[in-house]
């Protein structure tokens, strides 16, 4: 699936406690696991990405619409943006493999002023997302 993106001037800050990125991804999993939906941002020209200081294209991604529309108010660069739902079995079975295929990485729960966060290889993603699933 070949997804149509721009990049926002913004730059992923890395500087975030690896508790609180651990706990955004923790709770990213499970939010996706339970409401079975995955929330991004989209406008008129597509799907908004940043680069991290690794310099890896990331495209975020939040497990609640409240979420993704604080970000989409608070972030300028995302203002202009508009929230975006996604069955889980779509972002699964679709999305991943389109991802991957691009070399994108999920930004998983950006939060803040900067929208900052954690950031993952899609796969892994899957993997962790599967594992949670077989749970339930």
């Amino acid at each position: 699936m070949k997804i149509k993106i721009h990049n926002v001037i913004c730059v992923v800050y890395e500087v975030v406690f690896l508790s609180q990125a651990s706990a955004q991804y923790h709770d990213f999993i499970q939010g996706v696991v339970v409401h079975k939906k995955v929330w991004t941002l989209k406008d008129d020209g597509g799907f908004p990405t940043s680069t991290n200081l690794n310099g890896e294209t990331v495209l975020p991604f939040w497990s609640l619409e409240s979420k993704v529309v604080k970000i989409n108010k608070n972030v300028h660069a995302y203002r202009e943006f508009q929230p975006y739902e996604i069955k889980l079995d779509d972002f699964i079975n679709k999305w991943i493999t389109g991802l991957e295929e691009d070399g994108l990485y999920v930004g998983v729960n950006w939060s803040g002023k900067k929208a900052t966060g954690y950031d993952v290889k899609p796969n892994e993603l899957l993997e962790h997302i599967t594992y949670e699933l077989e749970k339930y």
